[in-house]
């Protein structure tokens, strides 16, 4: 209502909303904080706030929004604090590409074989089941690390994680995750263990145990991911029968108020889950220099 009532006529020269044009531009960083206070996840599809408000995916669509936003965008996304999406999938074409990597810091000549490179990869991926529509920081990493621009940051030796069902003191039945990660971080092996309940004792799951275990101890990187934490969590079958796949896209949020979604895929959903954790903290070290 606010930025309908501020920006759009014959509302804006009749009504006073006491807010300013300056101010509306923390709109979306705003509609994060009340999402969070009220624990509910943000609506993509929310208007001039939604993650998918200004999101523009058919290769001709994405070719014109170069060449002049105003034909698919009714407002500057920047003037509510949101901004600009061009989704990656097997259908896109090389404006898609180009006008995504470029988003993302990513600078490739027109013509440079690196281009036909990731979209081959794209669609050789999205047919085992991957999907790059809503997961655009995982995109942004294939890309980086196609292009030989994705530090290595850290590499994992190993992980497990261990689910326990047993009953507590009040004789009710409970389940209990541990995750163990082992990082290997400037040469030096770090293993970190948490378990699946959260600060209030309520029991999260073994995704959120492995989570907390990933991003417990990343040495000199630590401090680029303390503020993160996830909002999201979904889970798609791919396939059926004996050859099923899980599909994980998770969306995590930083203390800036930035939402960004990775995916994972795999015969186990454990698997799938962690290389989607995998990607959501390395989009956080690229994006802020860790």
């Amino acid at each position: 209502m606010i930025p309908t009532l501020l920006l759009k006529e014959p509302y804006a020269s009749r009504f006073e909303t006491g807010v300013s044009r300056e101010g509306l531009q923390s709109l979306t960083r705003i509609s994060r904080m009340l999402d969070d206070i009220l624990n509910r996840v943000p609506w993509r599809q929310a208007a001039y706030v939604g993650g998918a408000a200004f999101a523009h995916k058919a290769g001709l669509h994405a070719s014109a929004i170069l060449k002049n936003p105003a034909t698919y965008e009714h407002i500057e996304p920047s003037a509510v604090g949101n901004s600009r999406i061009i989704p990656m999938s097997n259908q896109a074409g090389l404006s898609n590409l180009r006008s995504r990597l470029a988003d993302a810091g990513v600078s490739i000549p027109k013509g440079d074989p690196a281009l036909a490179r990731i979209l081959d990869t794209v669609k050789r991926r999205e047919a085992e089941g991957y999907s790059y529509d809503t997961a655009q920081a995982s995109f942004e990493l294939l890309a980086r690390d196609e292009v030989g621009e994705l530090p290595a940051f850290f590499d994992v030796k190993r992980y497990k994680v261990t689910v326990e069902r047993r009953k507590n003191k009040h004789n009710k039945m409970v389940s209990l995750a541990e995750a163990v990660v082992v990082v290997q971080v400037d040469g030096e092996k770090r293993l970190s263990v948490s378990e699946s309940f959260d600060e209030t004792g309520t029991d999260r799951g073994p995704v959120n145990a492995l989570y907390k275990a990933l991003g417990k101890d990343l040495g000199r990187h630590q401090s680029v991911i303390d503020d993160m934490r996830l909002v999201d969590f979904k889970v798609r079958i791919t396939q059926g029968g004996i050859d099923a796949k899980t599909r994980v896209t998770i969306d995590s949020e930083d203390g800036q108020g930035r939402i960004w979604s990775t995916v994972g895929v795999s015969a186990n959903i454990i698997d799938a889950s962690f290389e989607a954790l995998l990607d959501a903290i390395r989009w956080k070290l690229v994006r802020d220099g860790g």
